[in-house]
């Protein structure tokens, strides 16, 4: 059934619907019961060389249907940091409710070394989590806090 253009993915029973562009791509996956984020994987044909301080957009040849209330927000996953100097090169990627494109990791290699991205790899993680949309109400006073107006490294 095609939904109107306008209307609202409501969340039931955690499902989200996901649509694969490629035939080749691998829906997220999550490594462990316990795991946050669900791993995406990388869509490309051949190895994938990332040059010192380069960033390249990757496909995963996914679209999401987020749904009213989510957020998606792609994050590294730490052993591309830790082992490779791979990360987003956004730190994190947010894509919103309304977003039906293909989602894409920029992987940024923050290394001083080539890296390669390999077909089907594991580049990044995305974390469904809902959010707060607010009214932006101007004033002239805050309410007084403990810490007040003290800024980084303030609390040590």
């Amino acid at each position: 059934m095609k939904k109107m253009q306008g209307e609202k993915v409501i969340m039931k029973n955690n499902n989200l619907e996901i649509k694969k562009l490629d035939e080749k791509a691998i829906i997220p996956t999550y490594g462990t019961e316990e795991s946050a984020g669900a791993d995406l994987y990388a869509l490309i044909d051949k190895d994938l060389s990332i040059n010192p301080g380069e960033t390249v957009m990757i496909s995963t040849g996914l679209a999401m249907a987020i749904p009213h209330g989510y957020v998606g927000l792609i994050y590294a996953r730490s052993s591309l940091g830790s082992k490779k100097g791979l990360a987003p090169a956004n730190k994190v990627g947010v894509i919103d409710a309304d977003y039906r494109g293909e989602i894409k990791v920029a992987l940024h290699n923050h290394s001083k070394e080539i890296q390669t991205i390999t077909p089907n790899e594991r580049i990044a993680q995305i974390i469904f989590a809902p959010y707060l949309k607010v009214n932006f109400v101007e004033t002239k006073e805050l309410s007084e806090t403990t810490r007040g107006t003290g800024g980084f490294g303030s609390t040590n």
